[in-house]
């Protein structure tokens, strides 16, 4: 009796130990994991009278640590138009490129330049910044590592002048708390051009040139009302829709003819 009364025991403690292992390695999680992040503004509803909108981030962070704020659309495939001279004199579309495993969004902001806060391992990982998202992308079409290159630049350039795509440094704000951590808040502008969907925001903490921790959030785009009806109906009944347009277009060009007809026409 008295060996089993032992084994018990010592079993209990064992089971015990175990507990407050856990628990306490529980708080030390919670008491580390310090990095919230909140999209105001997280539900962007498309209308009539759309024409972009605004999105803020913020939340907390450890102070002493650098951030990197990335938000993204889904990876997608996309294609664009090759061009080239023909014959030495004519520039003409000479093929197509693929670009594969690429968001048709994209924004990078950090506290300071990417370089400055990460080895180019870190930036790759995270797919943070161009450089990174360039190793990232395949692209169909390209002659060489050089030509990938030259490619992938005039892609982003085109998404920079949609809007779509952006790198910033320096635009981040933060804030010391008295308790040892920092507020952190970036307003940044919405493009009317980014497509309905859900969109990834990730904010990386960084600290030694290494991500020490991140936390996520996401913003909603989504049509409403009449532009939703025409947007259902353009993709489930393009004839009906086609012949809709064409008796809006039809109407309005009558109505304006009967405009000027009662102003006495165009002097």
């Amino acid at each position: 009796m008295k060996t089993l009364f032992n084994v018990q025991s010592l079993k209990f403690a064992v089971a015990a130990l175990m507990a407050a292992f856990v628990l306490l390695a529980g708080f030390a999680g919670s008491a580390h994991a310090m990095l919230t992040a909140k999209a105001n503004h997280d539900h962007i509803t498309i209308d009539f009278f759309y024409h972009g909108s605004s999105v803020s981030i913020k939340g907390i962070a450890d102070a002493g640590t650098e951030l990197a704020i990335k938000v993204t659309s889904p990876e997608s495939h996309q294609t664009m138009k090759k061009k080239g001279k023909v014959g030495g004199v004519l520039w003409m579309n000479v093929g197509t490129l693929s670009f594969e495993q690429t968001p048709n969004f994209y924004e990078v902001f950090s506290t300071k330049n990417i370089d400055e806060m990460l080895p180019s391992s870190e930036q790759e990982k995270y797919l943070l910044g161009y450089p990174a998202l360039a190793k990232h992308v395949e692209i169909n079409g390209a002659d060489g590592e050089s030509d990938r290159m030259t490619w992938f630049k005039e892609f982003v350039k085109f998404k920079e002048d949609q809007h779509l795509y952006l790198s910033s440094a320096g635009k981040i704000t933060t804030t010391a708390l008295p308790d040892g951590h920092q507020e952190y808040f970036i307003l940044t502008d919405w493009p009317y051009q980014a497509a309905p969907g859900e969109y990834t925001v990730t904010v990386y903490a960084v600290k030694d040139h290494k991500v020490i921790e991140q936390a996520e959030t996401k913003v909603k785009v989504e049509q409403v009302g009449m532009v939703k009806t025409l947007a259902t109906m353009a993709s489930n009944n393009a004839a009906f829709y086609g012949f809709l347009s064409i008796g809006i277009a039809l109407g309005a060009g009558f109505g304006v003819g009967l405009i000027f007809r009662k102003g006495g026409g165009a002097h």
